[in-house]
C-alpha cells in the first residue's frame, strides 16, 4: 500500500468535458449531463485501495446529502485492469450496488481522464462551482486507515457549503492521500 498525495489542481482552473462508460448501466456519460446545478465533485477512486474502502460509506453519505441541494458527485476510476483485475469495470459495477452508489462510477480507460486532472492517488477529490471552475482540490478529511481519527467528510463538507453559501474558496487545503493511480 504505496501512499501517494495528490498533485497540484490550482483554484479556478476549468473541468475538462469527458465522455466514459457508466459501468453501473453501460451508458456512456458526460461531464457536461452528470455536473450538478451548483457544483460538481469529481473523484478518483477504486474498488481495491484501503483509503478508498475506508471512507466508501461517508462518500455515500455525501453524494446523497449534497445532490438533493444541487452538487452532483461523478466517480472515475483509471487504474490499470490488466495488472489491477479487481479494479475491472464488471467489478466496479459489483462494487457500486454493494455500497449503493448515488453517483455513476465512470471507467478511465485510456487514464486521459486521470491525466487531464492531474490525479495521482485514489481517493482523489476535486470540486467545481456551477460554471465548472475548480473550487477546492483536497482531502475528505484527516482520517486514514489505522490513524483511528474518525470519517467525517469535514473538509470536503466545509468546501461544499462554503460553495453553497458564496462563500470564499478555503485558503488551506491539505491534498487528499491514498493509493497511486495504477499507471499503464
Amino acid at each position: 500500500m504505496a501512499r501517494a498525495e495528490s498533485n497540484e489542481f490550482l483554484t479556478g482552473t476549468k473541468a475538462l468535458d469527458f465522455n466514459l462508460l457508466n459501468t453501473v448501466d453501460d451508458s456512456f456519460v458526460s461531464l457536461n449531463e452528470a455536473k450538478g446545478e451548483k457544483g460538481t465533485v469529481i473523484m478518483f477512486i477504486c474498488n481495491h485501495c484501503p483509503f478508498v474502502i475506508h471512507v466508501n460509506e461517508e462518500l455515500v453519505k455525501l453524494a446523497n446529502e449534497y445532490q438533493q441541494k444541487g452538487i452532483n458527485f461523478i466517480a472515475i476510476s483509471s487504474n490499470d485492469v490488466d495488472n489491477y483485475p479487481q479494479d475491472s469495470p464488471e467489478l466496479m459495477k459489483q462494487l457500486a450496488e454493494k455500497e449503493n452508489y448515488p453517483f455513476p462510477y465512470l471507467y478511465d480507460k485510456t487514464q486521459e481522464v486521470a491525466k487531464a486532472y492531474n490525479a495521482a492517488c485514489t481517493p482523489d477529490f476535486y470540486i467545481f462551482e456551477a460554471d465548472l471552475k475548480s473550487v477546492y482540490h483536497g482531502q475528505l478529511d484527516d482520517s486514514r486507515p489505522g490513524n483511528g481519527k474518525p470519517i467525517t467528510g469535514k473538509d470536503m463538507r466545509l468546501a461544499l457549503d462554503n460553495l453553497l453559501e458564496n462563500k470564499p474558496v478555503l485558503e488551506s487545503q491539505k491534498p487528499s492521500m491514498g493509493c497511486g493511480i495504477k499507471w499503464k
